[in-house]
């Protein structure tokens, strides 16, 4: 079974999401450069040193630029697999649509988004794994 793992948000505003979440609920804010897309890591839970939170079923996530040349920009959830290549064919196989090639988060592994049967935006990450 191939677990939820994070979630992701469009923002227009990069400092108003941040002050959003971190005055209404708490949520710790690191916001990264250009060299990784101007992503905002939101952390929604305490995590341990390597980022995954302790609570069982936490999860934390983050907020990208909404950009005009992507499809389907809306909250969505990312799902971790084992092999990307082998999920993506697996998602076609089961009706849906994959949103372009895989592509490598450094330091996190490589990403891809597709949209389900009812047309909802997901994506899965296959994490880098540490020896």
């Amino acid at each position: 079974m191939d677990p939820v793992v994070h979630f992701e948000m469009p923002y227009d505003a990069r400092d108003r999401i941040a002050k959003f979440y971190q005055d209404a609920f708490g949520w710790q804010i690191q916001m990264l450069g250009p060299e990784m897309g101007n992503y905002v890591i939101a952390m929604t839970a305490e995590s341990t040193p390597a980022g995954p939170p302790i609570k069982p079923g936490s999860i934390n996530g983050g907020f990208y630029a909404r950009n005009p040349d992507w499809p389907a920009q809306h909250p969505s959830v990312v799902i971790a697999v084992e092999d990307i290549h082998a999920a993506m064919e697996k998602v076609r196989a089961a009706g849906g649509e994959v949103l372009g090639q895989p592509m490598e988060i450094p330091g996190v592994g490589q990403y891809v988004s597709f949209q389900d049967s009812e047309m909802n935006r997901v994506s899965m990450l296959q994490p880098i794994t540490r020896s």
